[in-house]
């Protein structure tokens, strides 16, 4: 015994500041979540433990407790849990603009340093999380949440937050899901181009900095760029049979994820049929999509045991990365690097060609769908982000806009048509896909569909907000009430909701994304 607690705790230690809960603790992991010690499997991957995780691996080892009762004490005994998030007032106060002008300070943080052994990542600066369960900085819900700030006057926190995402860029070459350990094998959406559109720092050392940062997760979705052949796909790289370049969703590791760990063991375990590998991978893309879960990803359409999400090439990464292609060019000709501007153009032209070419499926864009080597027939809503990106053509635009006013109900945008039970689908819509909806409608001449989506989800956060006093992270938008489905409660606070419904109240025409 003593040997194999010898042998485990050099493998503890190795990895400590760096490694998930789920690798840190082991069987120890394991037994809380699947004994579901707590209602919500992310509480325990967000404890922060009393002493060396390698000592409470060890002393779990050497007497792992009998019972749950047990576990419970084991686990209070050297865990120290996470707040609570504050209940929201049930009889608003104020308008909805000031609710959500009082609420930025509720949700700042700060962890300029942290518990050895916690799974938060440090940041320099102040920011904002989204709320409720979500106590730590996400990627793409801070772009959403930073067109609120910027009505607020909050410039100090968007260009903090900034430097955080810089700093996370430098330390782990990616911007990570979100600011914890068990995220940084998978980033999010990349918006980052379009957050440093939101900075009123035009100098030149803060260009070159950010535009170094931009590069630099560029690189990351790139890897592997190099040795894929046509056909194959390698990590977050797609290379179509003709040879154009596009990006995937994906994950570097395929184990549950420390987040949800339960849910995903038993969900390997009512399919049997699958590579325990191959569900994990699929669903940690998924995770990294945004878009967790939804019909989009499943190959039947409702069962999430049969998601494959790494088998599509997304139409709304693309237009990203389109986006940030193109974002990297002009800032390289601002700051006189001619042979930089250039690399990144060709890079974005080729990439808006293979989106028109393939990811257009006669009616609307979407996904292209690398084992029938043709786009989805599936409508959703990202169909709007090449009109956020202005890479369609005309008639493009025409024929999208059209598809899309089908999934307008009178609370905004749906996500699909599709009612999975996943919160990615009907009849739910969210803060993100309502801006970039409206936004791509506008920069095309679709006015009127465009109001039709930010007038209904304005009245629909105004009519919850009146009900019940909360901002919720998504709503019902056929029913206008509260959305629901997916794997945990509704939460609320809610970062990219207060951020949209502020800029949509307020807009800013300069925040549209560039022109190709």
């Amino acid at each position: 015994m003593r040997a194999l607690l010898a042998a485990l705790l050099a493998l503890l230690t190795a990895p400590a500041l760096a490694a998930p809960p789920a690798q840190l603790y082991g069987p120890l992991y394991r037994a809380v979540e699947m004994d579901r010690i707590f209602p919500d499997s992310k509480t325990f991957a967000d404890a922060i433990p009393r002493q060396a995780p390698a000592e409470i691996a060890a002393a779990y080892a050497a007497r792992p407790p009998k019972d749950d009762a047990a576990l419970k004490r084991f686990v209070a005994d050297n865990f120290a849990l996470p707040a609570a998030p504050p209940a929201a007032s049930a009889t608003p106060r104020v308008d909805v603009a000031h609710h959500i002008e009082g609420l930025w300070p509720a949700l700042t943080r700060t962890t300029t340093d942290a518990s050895p052994g916690s799974s938060v990542l440090t940041l320099p600066r102040p920011y904002v999380v989204p709320g409720g369960r979500f106590r730590e900085m996400y990627y793409w819900d801070s772009y959403f949440t930073m067109l609120g700030l910027a009505r607020s006057g909050r410039d100090d926190l968007i260009e903090g937050m900034l430097d955080d995402f810089g700093s996370l860029i430098d330390r782990y070459g990616l911007i990570p899901n979100g600011a914890r350990t068990y995220y940084l094998t998978r980033s999010q959406p990349p918006v980052f181009a379009l957050m440093i559109g939101l900075s009123g720092d035009r100098s030149h050392a803060t260009l070159a900095r950010r535009n170094a940062w931009l590069i630099a997760e560029h690189r990351f979705w790139m890897a592997g760029e190099d040795a894929v052949r046509p056909g194959e796909a390698k990590r977050r790289v797609v290379r179509l049979p003709d040879g154009s370049l596009l990006n995937r969703y994906w994950d570097d590791s395929a184990t549950p994820r420390d987040e949800s760990f339960r849910e995903d063991v038993l969900l390997a375990d009512a399919h049997p049929e699958r590579d325990p590998a191959d569900l994990f991978r699929n669903i940690r893309a998924a995770a990294e999509s945004g878009w967790d879960f939804s019909s989009r990803w499943l190959a039947d359409g409702q069962s999430l045991g049969s998601v494959r999400t790494t088998r599509l090439a997304p139409v709304d990464l693309n237009s990203l990365m389109y986006l940030m292609e193109r974002t990297i060019a002009a800032n390289c000709r601002t700051l006189a690097d001619a042979a930089c501007a250039q690399a990144y153009a060709r890079r974005a032209d080729l990439r808006l060609r293979a989106i028109r070419r393939r990811m257009w499926n006669g009616r609307f864009f979407a996904d292209y769908d690398l084992d029938r080597r043709a786009p989805s027939p599936q409508l959703t809503a990202a169909a709007a982000f090449p009109l956020f990106a202005k890479l369609a053509t005309p008639a493009q635009a025409a024929s999208d806009a059209r598809a899309l006013e089908s999934l307008i109900g009178p609370g905004g945008l749906a996500t699909t048509s599709v009612r999975s039970g996943q919160q990615w689908d009907a009849p739910n819509g969210w803060a993100p896909l309502q801006w970039v909806a409206v936004e791509g409608l506008r920069a095309y001449g679709r006015a009127r569909l465009a109001g039709r989506i930010s007038d209904g989800w304005l009245a629909t956060v105004k009519r919850e907000y009146r009900a019940s006093g909360r901002m919720l992270e998504k709503y019902d938008v056929l029913e206008q009430r509260p959305g629901g489905g997916g794997e945990y409660p509704t939460q609320d606070g809610f970062g990219w909701t207060n951020g949209v419904t502020l800029a949509f109240m307020t807009p800013r025409p300069s925040e549209r994304p560039s022109a190709p």
